[in-house]
């Protein structure tokens, strides 16, 4: 057989089509038992991702994705979806001329090997001229399936891959979904499509609201879906506003008109994360107000809207002075029933909750709340770490010691005391009833034992910040006792080697060392972290909680600097190789975080100044010199120097050296940068003009004390070997 003919056809993304394909409207219905409103948004957002995925696989094209949903059902809904799915050319590439033909040009067991592998006889195989020579190609075509065929069996496979934080098994299908599957349409268009999943065969038929009555009809309500494009308009007929934004607007607008009838506004704590999930939590939102009785507004605020918020999910009103008021809005997802008798209902059931508030806040307030740190000894705080009454006396040491090493001996009997009662609350009724108040109650029975204001405040403050966004401790005592206890959790799980891995932290440990990030970089505390963990190690050796090793700390300081490149990143904007520069340079046994922040945003502002990436020229490749000889003498003796560049070098040297030092010791790193700038038009000289490398021994070892002098001085700020440009890649 003579070799293919070489030819030079191009690859074509879809073959020509006659005429126009249709395109149609797509609906997925996944209708389930009630899934939890936290599980929801990423749900729908992992299905549009899903979807977007599928269509690319199967080669369908498409307008728009959109997926919306209640807790009862989740949609995908596609616009334009075309009625066929491209047809595909493609051109795969073989062994090489070379290997597929042997001297006589018959094909060898490659090329025969080749067309197999690929469905195709030798002689439809042709050559190809590539950059690496003629090589052996196949080209496959593939007609494109109608759209119905194409989604009935990829479908299910696409579906199948959306995951939940939190899954369940319910029949013999085994699929893991957040809640039982029910039921499921698909509809193409007018066409019902058929496909299996989780033990399912999809239909055309929905099913309305759970209370939604049709007038003449009994028990719940199902409907067949006659067109895909019409699915919003239909579930309304239902009873359910499918679409969260509809609902979203509709609460909104409902709680307003309510707080304004009710003479008041919502109160703004917890606004929107009762919005949110009363936007997931019903399919047709009805707000009413209710009121409840004013003896409960004795009760501190924080109760009242706990107990309204964390059972009920009701809204709290407060009137112009910021004062509860003895009233609540709720979201409920009856809007066909007697609105006076839900309205009672919901009155009735936040009154017993009051009550049971009120109860735990007077029998709480019988025994003080020092005499509560000894039942922390019933409460472990972790299995490997002792009690929660442990936890706190090292807290309320290292508070204490804290005050003492920032100068500040006027509040260390305060930081001792706040830290001693700072868990106590733990055993009271009321943080046993609502877990969210821990320290707010703390702080309210504090004051009610008469213990000092700064002691209350701290013992509230503490645990602050609980999130990210949080606010921060405002009182000294609050501030040094919030970083003591972050500290503590820390060093402890550290010390026993329960570190964090991957991206799950159970411990929350993440969340405690972004909280020490930001406590000590956005207020004026000015602790060496090092210094702190090396005496909290102590204080755990000391209880005999831990192992101690020396390393401890060194893997807690690579954990608490990998936290401070995220908030520079997240939350200033700071560049990754420009934070990695400054704590490239940090002292072996010093972390001032509030230190570190400066330097890194003195160095980001001259990052791409012509005179800062001119400079970085020349100091890299001093850098490297001295890396590559491993000079470590730093002695210059001026006698020595050869050329007038080595001269003017060294007098900007011990110029800028009084200037760095002087810059370093007061933290103005401006005008330290500023001063290394100097160096720029000396040390190109000095490369321009001298030979580092000199026979004479003297002379060599002189020029590379010289570089290495200015290399050390330049890390007095930053690795600036570490600073990405592209004018600083020199070999």
């Amino acid at each position: 057989m003579a070799p293919p003919q070489k030819t030079t056809k191009k690859l074509n993304a879809a073959s020509s089509r006659k005429g126009q394909v249709a395109s149609l409207p797509l609906l997925v219905e996944i209708g389930t038992e009630e899934i939890p409103t936290t599980l929801l948004p990423q749900a729908l957002q992992d299905l549009a991702l899903l979807s977007e995925a599928l269509f690319s696989d199967c080669r369908l094209n498409y307008k728009q994705i959109r997926t919306i949903g209640t807790s009862r059902r989740l949609a995908l809904m596609v616009d334009g979806v075309q009625s066929k799915q491209l047809s595909l050319s493609q051109q795969i590439t073989g062994p090489p001329k070379s290997a597929a033909f042997d001297a006589s040009g018959s094909p060898t067991k490659a090329a025969q090997g080749f067309a197999k592998s690929q469905g195709v006889s030798v002689e439809e195989l042709t050559l190809k001229e590539t950059p690496k020579g003629l090589y052996l190609t196949a080209e496959k075509y593939q007609r494109g399936e109608s759209a119905k065929k194409v989604l009935t069996s990829s479908l299910p496979v696409y579906l199948a891959k959306l995951i939940f934080s939190k899954a369940m098994r319910w029949n013999n299908s085994q699929t893991k979904f957040a809640r039982p599957i029910r039921w499921i349409a698909v509809i193409l268009g007018h066409q019902v499509l058929k496909i299996e999943f989780a033990g399912l065969i999809s239909g055309g038929v929905t099913w309305g609201h759970r209370y939604f009555r049709i007038k003449g009809k009994k028990g719940a309500q199902n409907v067949s879906l006659s067109n895909a494009a019409n699915y919003i308009a239909t579930m309304k007929k239902l009873g359910v506003l499918v679409d969260p934004d509809e609902r979203r607007a509709e609460i909104t607008s409902q709680i307003g008109k309510l707080a304004k009838l009710g003479k008041g506004e919502i109160d703004p704590l917890y606004r929107q994360e009762l919005i949110d999930e009363a936007v997931w939590g019903v399919e047709h939102p009805h707000a009413i107000l209710g009121t409840f009785q004013k003896e409960f507004l004795t009760l501190p605020k924080p109760v009242l809207i706990s107990s309204m918020k964390e059972h009920q999910g009701f809204l709290s009103l407060v009137g112009n002075d910021g004062g509860l008021l003895p009233k609540f809005i709720a979201i409920t997802n009856t809007p066909w029933g007697n609105t006076k008798l839900i309205t009672k209902g919901n009155e009735r059931v936040l009154s017993a909750r009051l009550k049971d508030a009120q109860y735990f806040f007077l029998e709480d307030q019988k025994q003080p709340l020092h005499e509560r740190v000894q039942a922390l000894e019933g409460i472990i705080f972790h299995h490997k770490l002792g009690t929660m009454r442990q936890k706190v006396e090292r807290v309320q040491e290292l508070a204490g010691w804290m005050a003492l090493r920032l100068g500040q001996n006027n509040i260390s009997d305060l930081c001792h005391r706040a830290g001693l009662l700072s868990k106590a609350d733990l055993t009271t009724g009321m943080v046993g009833e609502f877990p969210s108040l821990q320290g707010v109650m703390g702080e309210e029975y504090a004051r009610h034992d008469g213990e000092p204001q700064e002691v209350c405040l701290a013992i509230g403050e503490h645990y602050l910040p609980r999130f990210p966004d949080d606010s921060l401790p405002t009182s000294s005592p609050g501030l040094l006792v919030a970083c003591a206890d972050r500290c503590d959790s820390i060093a402890s799980f550290f010390s026993v080697g329960m570190v964090p891995t991957g991206s799950e932290d159970p411990l929350g440990l993440r969340r405690a060392a972004y909280g020490l990030v930001r406590i000590v970089s956005e207020t004026a505390l000015r602790l060496n972290l090092v210094e702190m963990f090396e005496q909290m190690i102590q204080i755990l050796t000391k209880q005999g909680v831990g192992q101690g090793h020396p390393q401890t700390v060194s893997e807690i300081m690579g954990f608490i600097m990998d936290r401070l490149r995220f908030y520079g990143r997240t939350t200033m904007g700071l560049r990754d190789d420009v934070m990695e520069a400054v704590i490239r340079v940090r002292p072996h046994g010093t972390a001032d975080v509030g230190d570190l922040l400066s330097r890194m945003r003195a160095v980001q502002s001259m990052v791409g100044l012509d005179d800062f990436e001119t400079l970085m020229v020349g100091f890299k490749r001093a850098h490297r010199i001295v890396e590559k000889e491993r000079w470590n003498q730093t002695g210059v003796n001026p006698e020595r120097f050869q050329h007038e560049s080595e001269s003017r070098l060294f007098q900007v040297f011990e110029k800028a050296q009084q200037e760095v030092s002087h810059g370093v010791a007061t933290g103005d790193y401006a005008g330290v940068l500023k001063s290394l700038l100097t160096f720029k038009s000396a040390i190109d000289e000095f490369f321009a003009t001298v030979l580092v490398n000199d026979p004479e021994s003297a002379i060599r070892e002189n020029r590379l004390s010289l570089l290495t002098a200015i290399d050390r001085l330049f890390l007095n700020i930053a690795d600036f070997s570490c600073i990405q440009s592209a004018s600083t890649d020199v070999g």
